[in-house]
């Protein structure tokens, strides 16, 4: 499997809690779906269950700026998929 550069740390050092969803009072997770392709670039990104109120949109944005150790099969990089769990929590 694919692991983000720097670890989950380093995706969530990475989101901007949207001032909106702060003020809401908004938590929880956002589940997003990455396509790491074999130089362990993020291809593509989908979120697949979001809290709304920009989370979900902070949350892409920080998967899509991440740089990945690509997965590998026998020894070779490959393109690959995870879902990568962000939390808001104030």
């Amino acid at each position: 499997m694919p692991e983000p550069i720097g670890g989950l740390k380093s995706i969530q050092a990475k989101i901007v809690y949207p001032v909106l969803a702060r003020r809401a009072g908004i938590e929880g997770k956002v589940f997003v779906r990455a396509y790491v392709d074999e130089t362990g670039s993020v291809t593509r990104a989908e979120v697949i269950k979001g809290i709304g109120l920009g989370c979900d949109e902070a949350a892409l944005d920080a998967v899509l700026n991440t740089k990945f150790n690509p997965g590998k099969q026998r020894g070779k990089p490959i393109k690959v998929q995870v879902v990568i769990p962000i939390s808001f929590k104030q």
